[in-house]
């Protein structure tokens, strides 16, 4: 008998009617992290077959898009593209679809595998970092993002990559994984999304004051919150944390 036919998870997804067993590793991330909320607009990238958007659509009951360069066989009340995920004319088919920012960014997308380990770990990297790249772009501030990356030597060079991006970062292998696996799932959350970064040095027009007493300011239309600024007052701050809905600035 096939090790697929033997598996539980495999066994499982078959009975329930999802496309691949991976639908179940999905689950179980956003039973942890909370990743999906009622409502979500979700974009999954490298979505054939299909498994990842049958339960995103489940939980959501929101816009879900999915992307691969192969076709994927309809699911009621999902968009699916045929595109490639690194081409710029793809992100202009994905706007259209979402009709708006994504909340939620997903991707179990995996290179095709030569059995070299180096070649594919790096072919998985460049991969992810595709998706990232997707997501920095379509996301939402505060949004969030889940990519499956092979560990290997960069492994921890993407990972720290993601944390620069989100509030949160880490990675996780949910119980649904084969033990043998190498696959990893790096969660993101709460994208960064800012005008501002920690760091910079800036003039700004205090407004309004805040609920504790903080002068505001707006970058872009984003919200900076400077202790110590009083309303009218023209000052320059330097930014300290920079959150996914506003940035703080201590005075100069």
């Amino acid at each position: 008998m096939a090790r697929d036919q033997r598996d539980y998870f495999y066994r499982k997804a078959k009975e329930h009617g999802y496309r691949a067993r991976s639908a179940y590793k999905l689950q179980q991330i956003n039973q942890r992290f909370h990743l999906i909320q009622k409502g979500d607009k979700i974009l999954d990238l490298g979505a054939a077959p299909g498994g990842w958007l049958q339960v995103a659509k489940e939980i959501s009951l929101g816009t879900v898009v999915g992307v691969d360069l192969e076709g994927i066989k309809p699911i009621d009340g999902v968009t699916t593209i045929v595109a490639d995920i690194t081409k710029e004319e793809t992100l202009k088919k994905i706007y259209q679809a979402l009709d708006g920012p994504a909340d939620v960014v997903i991707c179990d997308a995996a290179p095709n595998l030569t059995g070299h380990w180096t070649l594919d770990h790096s072919r998985s990297i460049d991969l992810s970092r595709s998706a990232l790249a997707v997501a920095k772009k379509v996301l939402k501030p505060g949004g969030n993002f889940l990519v499956k990356v092979f560990q290997g030597d960069t492994f921890r060079e993407y990972l720290f990559e993601a944390k620069e991006e989100f509030r949160v970062a880490r990675s996780h292998s949910p119980a649904a994984s084969r033990k043998e696996s190498a696959e990893m799932y790096v969660v993101g959350l709460g994208l960064l999304k800012a005008p501002v970064k920690v760091g910079d040095e800036i003039d700004l027009d205090i407004v309004e004051t805040g609920k504790s007493g903080d002068g505001l300011a707006f970058v872009e239309g984003f919200k900076v919150f400077v202790p110590g600024a009083k309303k009218g007052e023209i000052v320059r701050a330097k930014i300290t944390d920079v959150r996914p809905n506003y940035a703080i600035g201590d005075l100069k």
